[in-house]
């Protein structure tokens, strides 16, 4: 929503300001500039970009326009979720956790949360470290090592498509200079017609000029800042899981691993101690919800 707001906010002020020095907007109408320029964009995105980076871009635009899912409800939520599974292997063994983790779809545990189970990367990020927790041989460092290596390359493999549109919108000044210059070229034929149709193409060409650098800096660069922000946002949740399943099996308690991963909740978001602890002794996440809320 607030992204929404902000392009409406940037294409206000310019078309006030504009009017406001008498300008016509009729002349800032120019499809064919617009043709080579979008045209041209997209098309650098397909030579550049294979179908999987151009796939997770059109996913990441359409998250820019969207709310952040990530607040203190969904990460108490998550929170309790960690709980539960740590309460769990503790009261009937390692070993029993192991079906769970090859099968986290029919687990009694995982099954209560169906948002998480949507997010297939965590949830092969968290049955994948526990299952070479559970099969033994490995220390907790060595264990930590891995899951920073799973982020690292979730990481960089998410910023593909934020790279593809930051490149892009480094190329529309280029590309609008691309389409001026094809207007100019039009003026040129045009020399020696009515004064009046010479200053309309003139215009034409400006425009194309005009648009590539508002594109870049009004709405492609933003974009590209918004998609980078939402995947910090999803490398800080994978984090907190992270934080949580260290301490488990370094052998804290059920309650105090997920408050070590409530520490690496962001403190906008965070939840209190308190909250957490109720919710978790209490045994429903529709209560957190509702806490949260409130």
């Amino acid at each position: 929503m607030i992204a929404i707001i902000g392009v409406v906010l940037v294409i206000g002020a310019i078309a006030c300001g504009y009017l406001m020095e008498h300008g016509q907007l009729l002349v800032l109408l120019q499809p064919a500039e617009l043709i080579i320029i979008m045209g041209a964009s997209i098309g650098t995105i397909l030579i550049a970009n294979p179908y999987a980076t151009i796939k997770k871009l059109l996913a990441g635009i359409g998250g820019v326009f969207g709310r952040d899912s990530r607040d203190k409800a969904f990460y108490l939520e998550n929170l309790k979720m960690l709980y539960d599974l740590f309460t769990f292997a503790r009261k009937n063994g390692l070993p029993k956790l192991e079906a769970d983790m090859d099968a986290p779809e029919k687990s009694s545990v995982l099954s209560k949360y169906p948002k998480f189970l949507k997010d297939h990367h965590a949830v092969h990020f968290l049955c994948d470290t526990l299952r070479m927790f559970i099969s033994g041989g490995i220390e907790p460092f060595d264990l930590d090592q891995v899951m920073e290596l799973d982020m690292e390359v979730h990481h960089q493999e998410a910023h593909d498509p934020v790279n593809a549109l930051t490149s892009t919108a480094d190329s529309l000044p280029g590309l609008g200079i691309v389409a001026a210059v094809l207007g100019v070229v039009i003026t040129m034929g045009a020399l020696g017609g009515p004064p009046e149709e010479i200053g309309k193409k003139v215009a034409a060409a400006l425009v194309g000029t005009f648009l590539g650098i508002l594109m870049c800096y009004g709405f492609f660069g933003p974009m590209a800042a918004r998609m980078s922000r939402n995947i910090d946002s999803e490398s800080r949740y994978f984090n907190v899981l992270r934080v949580g399943i260290l301490a488990f099996c370094r052998g804290s308690a059920p309650i105090m691993a997920v408050e070590f991963a409530r520490r690496g909740v962001p403190d906008g978001v965070r939840p209190e101690f308190q909250e957490l602890e109720n919710l978790c002794r209490s045994g429903g996440a529709g209560k957190g919800k509702k806490a949260a809320a409130a």
